[in-house]
């Protein structure tokens, strides 16, 4: 077996999740009487929760401090996470099967612990997983390999012993760079960035299922 870990990013490839974040960020900027843009959501997702919330407070001259900004936020998240997202197709099965197969998996997301720790247990993911690393626990976002370099040290794992499963670009290439073995899986909010994503990844899927053979054979 060539590979003993996963990392798997949560929104986008473990659930489908990624219209919630983007409609947040107009939410909350329409909230506060900002014009919200793709742009937002495209610059925010590569950052940490605080970062973000910075990012928010400068850009558009915000009053609020950047704490309230992160509370607010998660506040409007939070009952998809712990009541409505679902997990994309394939990913229970898929994930039981390398449960089972002895395969140890964890999660290295920017999303909040909490919500994602709820949606996890709610799918009936966490049991299956190692731990849940998050990029505020690292103090860096996904254009940073820490998260990456860190969960990979926490499995007890080399680099080379260790594949990373993302949907977004930017992400893939952090962990490219850091000589991890990237699978890029497609989600359609990331449709733009596909045809790179497929160019970029050791391996491209269109469906979660197809990475079974990856880890399973012998």
């Amino acid at each position: 077996m060539r590979f003993k870990g996963i990392i798997f990013d949560l929104d986008g490839t473990l659930l489908d999740s990624m219209s919630v974040w983007e409609n947040v960020d107009r939410d909350f900027l329409e909230e506060n009487g900002c014009v919200y843009s793709p742009v937002v959501s495209d610059t925010v997702k590569k950052m940490t929760i605080y970062d973000s919330a910075d990012y928010f407070k400068r850009e558009f001259s915000l009053e609020h401090s950047c704490e309230y900004i992160i509370n607010r936020i998660e506040e409007m998240v939070s009952e998809k996470y712990f009541y409505s997202i679902p997990l994309k197709n394939g990913v229970y099965e898929t994930v039981k099967r390398l449960h089972e197969g002895g395969i140890k998996m964890c999660v290295a997301t920017a999303t909040y612990n909490r919500l994602a720790e709820a949606a996890l247990k709610r799918l009936g993911l966490y049991d299956m997983l190692d731990f849940i690393l998050t990029c505020s626990d690292v103090g860096s976002g996904k254009d940073d390999p820490e998260i990456f370099l860190r969960s990979a040290e926490k499995m007890g794992f080399d680099i080379s012993e260790t594949a990373v499963i993302e949907d977004s670009l930017h992400c893939i290439e952090t962990a490219k760079k850091a000589d991890f073995f990237t699978i890029g899986i497609y989600d359609t909010i990331a449709e733009g960035e596909w045809e790179k994503i497929c160019e970029i990844s050791d391996i491209a899927v269109k469906n979660i299922n197809e990475i079974e053979d990856i880890f399973m054979r012998g």
